[in-house]
């Protein structure tokens, strides 16, 4: 499951991928770009021991820290307006290296802290603003029965909400789990359905993982991809096209492309943010694939996503290796929106209102 109770992420690989390692190595050998493109996503390095004085184990707050009704509320973040995350538990099936949640606390909510959760969703706190739920996790489809019981509960205490969003990468590590069992709990509930992915380099487009995507869409699944510049796996112009372009041919949105965020000993994955910035220039200005195959270069920073423009890095800090990056988002609205949210000390308010924040830096050794 994402997270640690002691620190220590461990190695977690579905069977499935298991046996594409094998295939793959068999195939390319295991010093091609095929096998390290995910082999590195997945096998633990000896690098995830280098601990930097600056490094955390966790990248950014956006829990809803407050009571409602006299209890707690629990697994559910708010950063923006319209958006509200539930997390009901971190189960996954294979464990991404470079994980955001790869040292949080482990966690499964009870079917009461669900319940009072999803009241809270609905209720007048926030009824008026959010119509959108993002299920994640962990991953939400690794268990049908919680996912039903999520969204029994959004659809009976939170009529507000029209949008379902569920983050996931089970396609891709476990794709027998779409199975039918999956789909009738996805149909007893009108909703809008959603899903995010994260596919990182052509070689992930399976047979099996692309059967799964369509079982999905012939249910209504929209399905959209964002997914992170890894060193070593997809941090050149080729893998990127070939990604973009499968992507394209199998309907699948490109949405964000994420600059590696700053996690603990996770600093072999991240290019410099310079880099992906002219991997994207280089993407968004080619003509060699669709125009409409083509992500948002994306920053998860400690307010939230920043996407990078010319103007976005105000300031660098050379001693620290961190970035002054200009947002959107007003100080006053985010206080609106979870009251319990807390200014991080990364963070500055600029005399607009708006927040600037400081973001620590990649390198391209």
């Amino acid at each position: 499951m994402a997270g640690a109770k002691k620190g220590n992420f461990r190695e977690l690989i579905s069977p499935f991928l298991a046996n594409k390692l094998l295939e793959i190595e068999e195939a390319y050998g295991n010093n091609s770009n095929e096998y390290h493109g995910l082999a590195k996503q997945y096998l633990k390095s000896p690098s995830e021991d280098i601990i930097l004085p600056d490094d955390r184990r966790r990248h950014y707050e956006s829990e809803v820290n407050i009571e409602f009704d006299g209890k707690p509320v629990l697994g559910v973040e708010r950063l923006y307006k319209k958006t509200v995350l539930l997390e009901p538990t971190t189960v996954c099936a294979a464990h991404c290296r470079w994980c955001l949640r790869g040292q949080y606390p482990v966690k499964t909510l009870t079917k009461d802290n669900l319940e009072h959760s999803v009241r809270y969703i609905g209720s007048d706190l926030l009824n008026k603003d959010v119509d959108e739920v993002l299920i994640t996790g962990g991953d939400p489809l690794m268990s049908p029965t919680m996912l039903d019981e999520s969204l029994s509960l959004i659809k009976k205490e939170a009529p507000n909400i029209k949008i379902i969003r569920i983050g996931s990468r089970v396609p891709f590590q476990d794709p027998i789990r779409i199975n039918s069992n999956l789909l009738n709990v996805f149909e007893t509930y009108n909703f809008r359905y959603e899903l995010g992915v994260n596919v990182n380099h052509p070689v992930e487009f399976w047979r099996e993982s692309i059967e799964a995507l369509d079982r999905l869409k012939e249910i209504g699944f929209k399905i959209y991809n964002q997914n992170p510049l890894l060193k070593g796996v997809n941090d050149n112009f080729e893998t990127l096209r070939d990604l973009y372009t499968l992507l394209r041919e199998n309907e699948i949105e490109a949405h964000y492309l994420f600059h590696a965020i700053p996690m603990r000993g996770m600093q072999h994955h991240r290019t410099s943010l310079e880099k992906g910035a002219k991997l994207s220039n280089q993407i968004s200005s080619c003509g060699e694939f669709s125009g409409r195959a083509k992500p948002r270069y994306t920053v998860l920073s400690d307010i939230g996503k920043i996407v990078i423009y010319h103007d976005t890095i105000v300031d660098k800090d050379e001693k620290t290796n961190s970035l002054l990056l200009r947002s959107g988002f007003d100080y006053n609205q985010r206080k609106e929106w979870n009251p319990s949210w807390e200014k991080p000390t990364s963070t500055v308010i600029g005399n607009d209102g708006m927040m600037l924040t400081w973001y620590k830096d990649g390198n391209d050794n």
